[in-house]
């Protein structure tokens, strides 16, 4: 079975190399970190290689152990394409030169000093610093994205692994604003007005199907990571915005796969983590170039935008190539015992910073999720997006391994034409688009 699927971690490096090699090609990485953020694989694989149950074994050093366990089980096939880079904004760039070294760890887990734009800690994380961790977090925080997106067709998937259906089908508006550290639109590096004291507010209104048309979210996430998290969701039958308690962001999301903390990797605080550095590795990843996807990995929408496929078991994973990419992998444990997690294990992109695949495991410590998320570099994507000047997601696809079941996202976003209203993302706004 052949499905040219993507996910959201790195693999393993290929091959053994002594300590002297590594030790070469981690400062030759660093040094070339400096200047642009690419980090060009040492390991080669030939365009095209169609990687399978019959010879996963031969690439098993970089495929993912959990994307190793599908592609051995016969459920999905991938095809690997050629390294290309992401470049990052050139002001997110200039960013991260003009202020590197400026900021700092606070005392405690999730307190940042210093901070103003760019990657906060452009350095290679150092397995000897005991926070480590914490600064790749940080960075992860702090991915360049454009200061203002729309996703006008965000269509959620429910699916069955078991009898290969598609049991529901969620189409949703999707929208996020960054309120400080701006680094693409005007103002910058901050809007005017922001009373909250916001880094960012995503926000997301269901379109169809009817009987829960216009249910909405809207999350925030704070500059000061040690103030309480809001979110809040209006519910179509009740009429009313309700202030989510924090224990519900890691309740499924409407009935998926998907916990409202998942969002974006990990939509919550660095402190209710602990994060420990596991180490960089070369691992293949789904990323490439949109533009350059053959058709057949491709289908039209109802209104005619053109979207990646799902394919291989139940349609649960990302029909595009895979690229050999070094990755910072990463592991979170939550604070709270509570906590229905074990651990997440973040394959993060060394270039863009982005978790492009993710491990996650229950309470118990069994493998229980796997993550994935397909994205393209803008400057080979749809013309409006040649500003973004950065990674852009075209498909997100989370698969209970266990309970044998995925929920996909396709994603056709841009940057909006015309500025986004800052009180669009408020509880005022939510009632209103309600009514």
């Amino acid at each position: 079975m052949h499905a040219h699927f993507k996910l959201v971690t790195h693999g393993l490096v290929a091959g053994f190399v002594s300590a002297l090699t590594a030790l070469s090609a981690l400062t030759a990485l660093t040094a070339h970190a400096q200047s642009d953020f690419s980090y060009p694989p040492k390991t080669n694989i030939e365009p095209g290689t169609v990687i399978n149950q019959s010879n996963v074994d031969t690439f098993v050093e970089l495929v993912d152990p959990a994307v190793y366990s599908v592609i051995a089980a016969g459920e999905v096939s991938i095809t690997t394409g050629p390294y290309i880079a992401f470049p990052q904004h050139p002001n997110y760039v200039g960013a991260t030169e003009q202020y590197k070294g400026q900021t700092q760890l606070g005392p405690e887990t999730g307190d940042l000093m210093n901070y103003q734009n760019g990657r906060p800690f452009p350095e290679w994380p150092d397995i000897n610093d005991p926070r480590a961790g914490e600064k790749v977090a940080w960075n992860m925080r702090y991915t360049y994205g454009p200061d203002e997106s729309e996703t006008q067709s965000l269509s959620w998937h429910y699916k069955s692994m078991k009898n290969d259906t598609t049991e529901r089908t969620i189409e949703m508006y999707g929208a996020l604003m960054r309120f400080s550290h701006r680094h693409s639109r005007a103002p910058m590096p901050e809007l005017e007005q922001n009373p909250a004291n916001l880094y960012s507010a995503l926000y997301l209104q269901v379109q169809r199907p009817q009987d829960i048309r216009n249910t909405q979210l809207l999350t925030y996430t704070k500059k000061n990571d040690g103030d309480a998290e809001q979110a809040w969701i209006y519910l179509t039958a009740q009429r009313r915005v309700k202030r989510l308690p924090t224990g519900q962001k890691t309740d499924a999301f409407l009935g998926s796969d998907i916990m409202i903390e998942d969002f974006m990797g990990y939509n919550g605080r660095i402190r209710d983590m602990r994060w420990e550095y596991l180490g960089s590795k070369e691992l293949l990843a789904p990323m490439y170039a949109f533009n350059a996807l053959p058709a057949s990995y491709k289908e039209k929408k109802d209104d005619e935008l053109t979207v990646i496929k799902f394919e291989g078991k139940g349609g649960c994973f990302p029909s595009v190539t895979w690229q050999v990419r070094t990755v910072h992998m990463l592991k979170a444990t939550p604070v709270n015992p509570s906590h229905p997690l074990k651990e997440r294990i973040f394959s993060i992109d060394a270039e863009t910073y982005v978790p492009l695949l993710t491990r996650i495991y229950d309470r118990p410590g069994n493998l229980w999720k796997l993550g994935m998320v397909a994205a393209s570099d803008s400057s080979q994507h749809e013309a409006k997006n040649e500003d973004w000047q950065g990674l852009v997601t075209d498909g997100v696809s989370m698969v209970d391994l266990q309970a044998r079941h995925c929920t996909t996202l396709q994603f056709r976003t841009h940057m909006p034409a015309e500025d986004l209203r800052p009180n669009m993302f408020t509880t005022q706004q939510m009632r209103a688009a309600g009514r």
